[in-house]
């Protein structure tokens, strides 16, 4: 079964969420609560609910403490690009007043997911374990793994778009894993799920399809082909969304342990990071799929930025 919150989020926190110059406050019925899953209900019937609404929150899957703990050797090591106010606990994750020269910041970020101790945290045996029972076989880890930093002030979200588009060379049994790597409270810009979704991703991807046969194989499951939108969103206007497919945003308080898993069909979205604490917001997001089906190739790499993926 799900599970309560032990505290709903006050409206006053969820009515001021931005996204792309947008209030998602449009009406008070096209934003929503996600609602979070104890994992010890079974592996069984967390699938269920994962067919059911395209996504799985599975509150406190991980020890708080170790990804606090990770959180700190990710941002004590990016503190020397100048992105960390100095004097501050890295697992705090303060950002410093100035912006750090940008390429500092990047080159220090390729490193990190290159890491031993990055894939560790990715392929912990809890989430092994748990990913060969989900997928009725051995899971395989994609090596193309994200991590995101976002700074607080600044305009960077996630346009919306559902994970399929850029995996479009594999099979379509993916399940991607968002981990928040710190607390990050809806004024932090954590995703943000279009409720009901993944029905609508299969039938957007049903029509995709049908309109691009004269493709290539190349282009087809390019992300940047001619007959997709920029960048492979479905929107940057995540109001204009809700109203069209009359339906609600879904936003949550997430915490250091808990694990998102959705759907590639699942459209999601982020908003900007309003944390009044001047904290950085950063999460990871990875890729499983039962290692006997066909894996798109181009997941093969490590995450490069600028990669078209």
């Amino acid at each position: 079964m799900s599970i309560s919150m032990q505290a709903m989020p006050s409206d006053e926190r969820a009515f001021s969420l931005v996204a792309n110059g947008k209030l998602l406050s449009g009406a008070p019925n096209r934003l929503g609560y996600l609602t979070p899953t104890d994992p010890g209900i079974g592996v069984g019937a967390i699938r269920r609910l994962y067919e059911e609404n395209g996504y799985v929150w599975l509150k406190g899957f991980l020890p708080r403490k170790e990804v606090i703990d990770f959180r700190g050797w990710v941002f004590g090591h990016l503190a020397k690009t100048g992105l960390i106010a100095e004097g501050t606990d890295p697992r705090d994750g303060i950002a410093s007043a100035a912006a750090p020269e940008g390429r500092d910041v990047d080159r220090c970020l390729m490193s990190l997911v290159r890491s031993v101790a990055y894939e560790g945290f990715c392929a912990q045996p809890r989430i092994s374990r748990f990913m060969d029972e989900f997928l009725s076989g051995i899971s395989y880890l994609h090596k193309r793994k994200i991590m995101r930093h976002v700074r607080p002030g600044t305009m960077t979200v996630t346009p919306a778009h559902y994970d399929l588009v850029y995996l479009r060379g594999g099979t379509s049994r993916i399940v991607t894993a968002w981990i928040p790597i710190g607390d990050i409270p809806i004024e932090m810009g954590g995703l943000t799920y279009l409720e009901g979704s993944h029905a609508i991703g299969v039938g957007m991807e049903r029509e995709f399809n049908e309109k691009n046969e004269d493709l290539s194989p190349e282009e087809r499951v390019s992300a940047f082909n001619r007959n997709m939108t920029e960048g492979g969103w479905v929107s940057k206007d995540l109001p204009d969304m809700a109203e069209r497919f009359n339906t609600r945003w879904l936003v949550a308080d997430y915490e250091a342990g808990d694990v998102m898993i959705h759907s590639p069909f699942m459209i999601h979205a982020s908003t900007t990071n309003q944390d009044q604490g001047q904290r950085l917001r950063l999460s990871t997001d990875i890729r499983y799929q039962n290692v006997e089906d066909e894996i798109d190739a181009r997941w093969n790499n490590h995450w490069t930025l600028g990669d078209m993926l």
